[in-house]
């Protein structure tokens, strides 16, 4: 077979470019960088790829972009992980989708969300201590509750990602529980 007449020839190509510009779980989507978290990485990364690669900037720069990336990817699998563990083990993803698009099951858990969230952030470590609250959790909680698994999935982040005191190290908490 002749690869120009493949449709998939390009398909890794297109999965590279896609994982660069990818800023949270749906590359395709164009309303991707609406949110601020998002807007905020687009512009690291275009101003990443203004610099000369070789570049003192562009290092910190990619670095910065990678750390992000990470944290994000870590604290999506920390709530795919809680999910599956309440028995959403095929729905876990499509609950993490959250696009513009995404909108609010009832306006009147707008407030006990936001709640949930605020109280998810402060009182286990389901979020990096850095970590500002993203909007799109807002969306999951949402889902959570029209669900009615939303204090059941508080729980659950409460006794698998506890907070623990500031001096205090994860082998420490650990070995307590053990």
């Amino acid at each position: 077979l002749c690869s120009n007449n493949n449709p998939y020839a390009s398909f890794g190509a297109t999965l590279a470019r896609d994982e660069e510009q990818n800023l949270w779980s749906t590359p395709h989507d164009v309303t991707h960088t609406e949110a601020d978290d998002d807007r905020i990485l687009y512009n690291m990364i275009v101003v990443r790829n203004q610099l000369d690669t070789d570049s003192e900037e562009w290092q910190k720069l990619n670095y910065d972009i990678y750390t992000l990336r990470q944290t994000r990817k870590e604290v999506r699998s920390r709530w795919k992980h809680i999910l599956e563990d309440l028995g959403f083990q095929k729905e876990a993803d499509s609950l993490l989708s959250v696009t513009k698009l995404s909108i609010i099951s009832d306006s009147q858990n707008m407030g006990k969300a936001r709640e949930i969230l605020l109280k998810l952030s402060e009182e286990t470590n389901i979020f990096p201590t850095s970590w500002e609250l993203s909007e799109r959790y807002l969306f999951v909680v949402d889902r959570l509750i029209a669900l009615d698994a939303a204090d059941e999935f508080f729980r659950m982040a409460s006794v698998v990602y506890p907070k623990r005191p500031s001096g205090e190290r994860a082998d420490d908490s650990q070995k307590a529980t053990q």
